[in-house]
């Protein structure tokens, strides 16, 4: 087998016998090549097949049109969502988009960004690492590259940050339960201080002060990534409390899936002894029977409105870096879970 060749400007113009910047410039199209020349140069590129060398090309002009993009866990279906959006969005924009995941691991994390710094990425969209406990290593890269955050966020790292309004979902799903009659909603939560997890709690309480309703400690349960496991885990120590809730507020889909699983498992009947509302909108929602009343995050939108910031900043690199967070609005999706018509 012959070894491959990789064709490179240097070897198109020599086989041409003219400069590599009158190749570099025929293959822009640049008004001061005749087209001739133009045509010569395309043509030959075409039959050896040159493939431009993005990262050179990119060193030259200190742009590459790429984004860098790290998230926890590509798996995750809301995760999945927002980086459609990501993708469309860029795509449409004329820039390219690198992929890479953290697995939830800080270290990973800091790993995967300084990748896309030698990648030659023009900036970096992220969804923190669920562990992340120091945002030194953040800010150092922050200090190099534009970065902008969505969804897992820190108020810790001054950069755009692209949200849904936490507190304000969670108030409005706890509010959907009291509107029916609960009076006793326990709250499945994150066990890290997230920021999720933390304003989505903030909401929770604010719902039930705001109706009257006491903050009761046993009614608030924690769990590690707040899982389909987690959540029939701590369903099962709900069902079996002497004065149970009537009703059970999951922060993920998952973990309120999981809840109704264990509650149909042990014939309680969903909503009437007890209702569950999720958040997210995962496609499992609609397939779980009962169906899931849920928060529906627009992750498309989230992943567009993040590229749209991270441009600008690209774009406009006089611009004093600024902490700015941007919300984007959520809706309650109301199923069986919580109402039966």
């Amino acid at each position: 087998m012959a070894k491959k060749v990789n064709i490179t400007l240097k070897e198109l113009s020599k086989r041409l016998n003219v400069s590599v910047s009158t190749v570099s410039r025929a293959l822009n199209n640049h008004p001061d090549i005749s087209p001739a020349t133009i045509e010569k140069v395309k043509d030959l590129a075409k039959e050896l097949n040159y493939i431009p060398n993005l990262f050179a090309k990119g060193f030259r002009a200190k742009k590459t049109n790429t984004l860098g993009v790290v998230v926890p866990n590509i798996c995750h279906s809301f995760t999945a969502t927002i980086l459609k959006g990501i993708l469309t969005q860029a795509e449409t924009l004329g820039y390219r988009v690198i992929i890479s995941e953290s697995k939830n691991n800080e270290e990973k994390q800091f790993e995967m960004l300084q990748t896309m710094i030698q990648f030659g990425v023009d900036g970096v969209l992220m969804s923190l690492a669920r562990k992340t406990k120091s945002v030194d290593s953040i800010l150092s890269i922050l200090e190099r590259i534009p970065l902008v955050l969505f969804d897992k966020v820190s108020d810790k790292i001054p950069c755009s940050q692209i949200v849904i309004d936490d507190e304000e979902a969670s108030f409005n799903a706890v509010e959907h339960l009291i509107g029916l009659g609960k009076k006793r909603i326990a709250i499945l939560k994150e066990t890290e201080n997230s920021y999720n997890s933390r304003t989505r709690l903030a909401g929770y309480k604010r719902a039930l002060t705001s109706n009257n309703l006491p903050i009761n400690d046993d009614l608030i349960f924690s769990a590690e990534g707040v899982s389909l496991e987690s959540g029939k885990r701590i369903t099962r120590q709900i069902a079996s409390m002497k004065n149970r809730p009537d009703a059970i507020f999951a922060i993920t889909d998952n973990a309120a899936i999981g809840a109704i699983q264990t509650l149909k498992t042990l014939n309680i009947n969903i909503p009437n002894e007890i209702a569950v509302v999720g958040f997210s909108n995962s496609v499992k929602s609609t397939i779980i029977s009962p169906s899931l009343t849920t928060i529906n995050q627009p992750g498309s939108k989230i992943g567009a409105t993040a590229v749209n910031y991270l441009l600008h900043e690209i774009l406009n690199p006089k611009e004093t870096m600024q902490t700015k967070t941007i919300e984007v609005k959520t809706n309650l999706v109301v199923r069986e879970s919580t109402f039966k018509g």
